[in-house]
């Protein structure tokens, strides 16, 4: 899919930021815990990776009520069967996900290899440990991984911060027979959204400062629950960069304030003064002092810092501001393809090398032709796209649609000039 666009689009109006992407395909699994039946709010049903993961399950048995106006979803689990689907592909890393409900169905699961981004090194070797610290024998099949035995309490003892790891432990644990440990957990905004939801449908949780998460496993599956997921701090962050810089003006509602607290000071620190409330912020022009925006170094890392997921929107943003910036990412160094596609809006501007991205600011972004190489690379184009002066194509946007709910509606609203053709 091609996004085009005609020229520089002001953009103007209102958006609001949809429910959490790395929520809600991760509550959409632990769903599966449940033989009841669980609504889901504030869901982003037009997410890419949240249509493949509900076909996936809608093709294991499951019944999905979907009500698009209220965006909620319902998940009636009763009759799943795990066994049958084993050449199922999902483009996306989560599928270890779906262990979980089977294992405490049927002491059995294969499921597909995860898919996703190609950011650098990112090995399912830790959701191996989990299974096999829970009393599991795990064989690595050509075409899926197969998962044995009833899950008991253990002791998992992560080696490094693992955000998949750690929600892989909990709905394992939240299952199993016995008391678990899980210690060195990473436990982000979205990972408390999956606690708080597990906890809703009967676990026993407790968090233990901020990295011990202790479980008391139900042995068997859990009840029924109703839920509204967070909202999507990263979309939140993209809305509010774009805005600062196209020269329109945007209010952008359900903003999740508390969950990012030091990129909004980053933020700050390079200039950007925000109008804001409890959840809405309104961004624009006015957002940018008379000596404009300061060049800025940061590193990205762990909550509550600057993610790296965050990372091209800060490169994006550096383009408008006065001087040299530069953005490490040492978790994944290796995230610099879409640099080189960036770097085409504003040639000369951008270099990138392992861990390290350097941007000599202010330039005049001009219309390019250019090729998404991951999800949040892909959006930053697209941003790059609607602020560049003359006409820009963006191959292989789907990819942003990976992490952007109802981002074409929401473009359209602000006015933004844009065709997508497939």
């Amino acid at each position: 899919m091609e996004l085009i666009t005609n020229g520089r689009s002001s953009l103007n109006g209102s958006v609001t930021v949809s429910g959490a992407k790395n929520s809600a395909t991760r509550v959409l699994a632990a769903a599966l815990l449940s033989e009841e039946s669980v609504t889901l709010r504030n869901f982003p049903l037009e997410l890419e990776d949240v249509k493949s993961k509900m076909a996936f399950i809608r093709a294991m048995g499951a019944l999905l009520i979907i009500d698009p106006e209220n965006e909620e979803l319902r998940i009636d689990g009763r009759d799943l069967g795990f066994d049958q689907i084993t050449d199922f592909e999902l483009p996306i890393r989560t599928t270890y996900l779906l262990a979980g409900g089977a294992l405490a169905r049927h002491g059995h699961a294969r499921v597909p290899y995860p898919g996703g981004c190609k950011i650098g090194s990112r090995g399912y070797d830790l959701h191996i440990m989990v299974w096999e610290s829970l009393g599991c024998k795990v064989e690595e099949k050509p075409n899926y991984i197969e998962i044995a035995g009833y899950l008991r309490g253990g002791e998992i003892d992560f080696p490094i911060s693992t955000v998949g790891g750690t929600e892989n432990a909990l709905i394992c644990a939240a299952v199993a027979q016995g008391s678990t440990n899980i210690r060195n957990a990473y436990v982000t905004p979205e990972v408390q959204d999956l606690i708080s939801f597990l906890i809703e449908m009967g676990a026993r949780i407790k968090l233990e400062g901020s990295s011990h998460i202790h479980v008391e496993g139900a042995a068997g599956l859990l009840g029924s629950a109703t839920f509204s997921i967070m909202p999507d701090r990263i979309e939140a962050l993209t809305w509010i960069v774009l805005g600062a810089v196209n020269g329109g003006r945007i209010l952008i509602r359900n903003v999740p304030f508390d969950t990012m607290q030091v990129p909004l000071i980053h933020l700050r620190d390079a200039g950007l003064d925000f109008f804001a409330n409890s959840d809405t912020v309104l961004v624009g022009p006015d957002c940018i002092g008379p000596h404009g925006l300061q060049p800025f170094e940061l590193a990205t890392g762990t909550h509550p810092g600057v993610i790296s997921d965050m990372q091209s929107f800060f490169v994006f943003l550096a383009l408008f501001a006065n001087g040299r910036s530069i953005v490490h990412d040492y978790r994944y160094p290796e995230r610099i393809a879409y640099v080189r596609e960036l770097a085409n809006f504003a040639p000369g501007a951008v270099d990138a090398e392992p861990s390290r991205i350097t941007v000599r600011g202010p330039v005049k972004l001009t219309g390019s032709k250019t090729r998404s190489t991951d999800l949040r690379g892909s959006m930053a184009q697209i941003m790059a796209a609607l602020c560049a002066e003359g006409s820009s194509r963006v191959e292989g946007v789907e990819m942003a649609l990976r992490g952007y709910n109802r981002l074409p509606e929401k473009l359209r609203s602000l006015g933004a000039d844009v065709k997508w053709t497939s």
